[in-house]
């Protein structure tokens, strides 16, 4: 389709209170060519939204130009369905964070009207890509809890849903539980578990299919168009589905472990599993003799919050003591039980129902460390504590010691296991005529456990961290994704969860996994850039298949044939274009988001002989919205420099360094999120591959006689808005200490 520009300029939100209107005006109409340029005093108003709708409809305008306020607002009123729209920030880039009526700033905005107009019109139309066929299936793996509550979430919104359990039964931990903890106000009396009425509504459902007694043999495909094998009792069954939910639940730590809280040594310390089978069972007595425990201790965090055990906090424990404290009180009123810990932590509601347990009289709670367990006369115990409110170490008689043992993931793969694929890893290679190197640690991901995706990168999901083991998101605001697309973990595999959190997960997560089915038949990207319709689009002619891409990608979309040629697999795609910057032939862009594109950016800018003119690449999720959170606090921002939005710094092509400093410009300034142990970024590495790529460019620079430090990267997140305008001008007072650069001079 051949397109029309039409320029759209506000005068409103002290605009035109700081720069000519009018000069504007001619770099669109005079410089640019543009045949349609207007102004309205307020262009998001019913008045100036009608000027532009009148102009599509009368004028034949397709591609709308809005220099106004930031892309990240008015969106809604700036959508023009069918039309490209371009967004040139001049309120919050300009009217807001310059001084008025200057001839910096004058020239300022000239710039951002030049760049935006460039790419709209190196931009195109999306074109959507469309599987054939969209299966609406979603596979849930593990019938816990969790999983029946995801599948039950999916089903009754009108889906299918294929369960996958491995044991007999469904229900999980929680059809062992003999009472399970309040899911309502006023949350303070145990209930009966509701676990098996939950699966009966699963096998009774029309939508929902169930394989108990298996696993999932294989995973092949992409959202949309997964093919799973699963491996039953009678051999091997198929199945299609759209998008996957993982719902694999925990394992409770080895007690075996913590022999110096008396496990294993005897029997009458047992764990919190086995005190819910005893409660189960009838009485609670000591498995020593039998006799009826009138004097229950309860040892909190057994293993956890501890570096030589489990580092975390599994959430579920204090509850787990509470509740079974409770057990104690129920089955002998004269029974007295002790809970002995670090901190109790009951999140949310439930703090009433440690409300509740505080006033049973039978209920003793102390705070302090438990150093040891050890035999008393008769058959008792004693337990040992330090550090407690009182700064006292006392000894705790108790006839029964139940140990809180803590939550592992089923995702975590043990050590033992580790070695054990490595053996066979380095055979398989042997075999091959590679070379194993036998100190290379084998990536837990890249061991099959659960889902056996067929992926390059590895059969399993990734993990946030080994210690952990949790397949959790990348991103604190990203609950459920992971890093492979489409697939979305839920309940106690994601972090440690109690039921009622579990459940909530278990239906946030049936949700996405609709979101996703739906998003992959219209074309649409998922989350984060869940507007998106295009894609990468590979020119394979030029490929030289040095596989940057493919190592590059986050999620696993980018795969390769026999040849070694990669190839997308694009509903795997996030459309966050790090295979773009990792390209060195530029063979990849998108309809809207090109390497020519930007590098056109960068040169229709005004370069001046004398005074620095500086550009900053700038980070969609994080560094943008800081830059517009600082102008809406009137915060000043250096004028020489011109900001660029890319979708992630993962974006960055050297190419575009090159190219602006040989057009003149005096260096670049590369605003991205923060990586390190507590990495945040939307699209995994972004400021990390930048990074890396940077250090390739020093040389480079250093055999131009341009100096290394004029391309500098920040990392930031969105709250360091306030810590902006110092780094911008520490920037800036850095480059005016510089020789311009020479590229001026052609």
């Amino acid at each position: 389709m051949e397109k029309k520009l039409g320029v759209y300029i506000c005068k409103g939100c002290n605009i035109a209170d700081t720069v000519e209107i009018e000069k504007l005006q001619e770099v669109a109409t005079k410089e640019k060519q543009i045949p349609v340029c207007k102004t309205h005093d307020a262009l998001c108003g019913t008045e100036g939204l009608e000027l532009i709708k009148n102009d599509i409809s009368g004028e034949g305008v397709n591609t709308v130009v809005v220099a106004a306020c930031s892309p990240r607002v008015k969106f809604r009123e700036f959508s023009f369905p069918g039309n490209l729209v371009e967004r040139i920030n001049l309120r919050e880039f300009v009217a807001w964070s310059q001084e008025p009526k200057t001839e910096d700033t004058q020239a300022l905005a000239e710039d951002y009207m030049r760049m935006g107009i460039v790419k709209a019109q190196k931009g195109d139309f999306p074109e959507p890509f469309m599987l054939e066929e969209t299966d609406k299936s979603v596979l849930v793996v593990g019938g816990g809890i969790t999983g029946l509550t995801s599948a039950l979430g999916v089903a009754d919104a009108g889906y299918k849903a294929i369960v996958v359990e491995k044991s007999p039964e469904l229900g999980g931990w929680a059809a062992k539980m003999y009472k399970q903890l309040p899911q309502s106000y006023p949350f303070e009396s145990l209930e009966e578990p509701t676990v098996k009425s939950v699966a009966e509504r699963v096998i009774s459902h029309d939508n929902i299919k169930v394989y108990t007694s298996s696993e999932v043999e294989k995973i092949v495909g992409f959202p949309g168009q997964y093919d799973v094998a699963i491996k039953t009792a009678g051999g091997t069954e198929q199945e299609k589905a759209g998008s996957i939910i993982m719902a694999a639940g925990w394992r409770p730590y080895d007690a075996g472990k913590l022999e110096h809280l008396g496990y294993g040594k005897n029997p009458n310390v047992i764990t919190n599993v086995q005190m819910e089978e005893m409660a189960s069972s009838g009485k609670i007595t000591r498995p020593s003799d039998g006799k009826e425990a009138k004097r229950v201790a309860f040892i909190q965090c057994a293993g956890s919050r501890d570096a030589n055990h489990l580092p975390y906090c599994s959430s579920f424990c204090c509850l787990t003591s509470l509740k079974q404290a409770a057990y104690v009180r129920e089955k002998n009123p004269d029974a007295i039980a002790y809970v002995l810990y670090k901190d109790i932590r009951t999140p949310g509601q439930y703090e009433l129902f440690y409300q509740s347990m505080q006033n049973d009289p039978g209920v003793m709670l102390t705070k302090g460390e438990v150093t040891g367990v050890s035999e008393a006369s008769g058959g008792d115990l004693l337990v040992n504590v330090k550090d407690t409110l009182l700064g006292e170490d006392v000894s705790i008689e108790a006839d029964l010691v139940v140990l809180a043992t803590g939550m592992v993931p089923n995702t975590k793969i043990e050590q033992d296991v580790l070695a054990e694929w490595k053996k066979k890893f380095d055979e398989q290679l042997t075999a091959s005529g590679g070379k194993p190197d036998p100190n290379a640690a084998l990536e837990p991901h890249k061991v099959p456990n659960i889902l056996k995706l067929d992926y390059k990168q590895g059969p399993e999901l990734p993990g946030l961290d080994e210690a952990y083991g949790f397949a959790d998101s990348n991103y604190i605001c990203f609950q459920y994704e992971t890093l492979r697309t489409g697939i979305y973990a839920a309940g106690s595999v994601r972090q440690p969860m109690n039921m009622l959190q579990s459940i909530e997960d278990a239906l946030g997560a049936s949700m996405k996994a609709i979101q996703c089915i739906e998003a992959t038949a219209n074309g649409y990207a998922v989350h984060p850039r869940a507007w998106d319709q295009t894609y990468p689009e590979v020119n394979l002619n030029k490929c030289t298949s040095c596989k940057r891409c493919t190592e590059e990608c986050p999620f696993g979309a980018i795969e390769e044939d026999e040849k070694g040629t990669p190839f997308h697999k694009m509903t795997r795609c996030r459309r966050c274009g790090t295979c773009l910057g990792s390209c060195p032939e530029r063979v990849i862009n998108f309809k809207d988001f090109s390497i020519d594109m930007i590098s056109s950016m960068f040169k229709t800018m005004d370069v001046p002989d004398e005074g620095l003119r500086l550009l900053g690449l700038v980070c969609e999720n994080d560094a943008y919205p800081a830059l517009d959170a600082a102008a809406m606090k009137r915060q000043k921002l250096p004028s020489a420099i011109r900001f660029v939005s890319v979708r992630c710094l993962g974006t960055l092509n050297l190419a575009w360094i090159a190219d602006a400093l040989s057009r003149g410009i005096d260096g670049m300034i590369l605003l991205g999120c923060k990586f390190g142990e507590n990495y945040q970024c939307h699209f995994v590495k972004g400021s990390e591959l930048a990074q890396e790529r940077l250090g390739k460019l020093q040389e480079t620079l250093g055999r131009l006689m341009l100096e290394p430090e004029r391309v500098e990267l920040v990392q930031l997140s969105i709250s360091d808005y306030d810590k902006l305008p110092e780094i911008l001008n520490e920037y800036v007072e850095k480059l005016d200490g510089f020789e311009p650069n020479p590229f001026k001079e052609f």
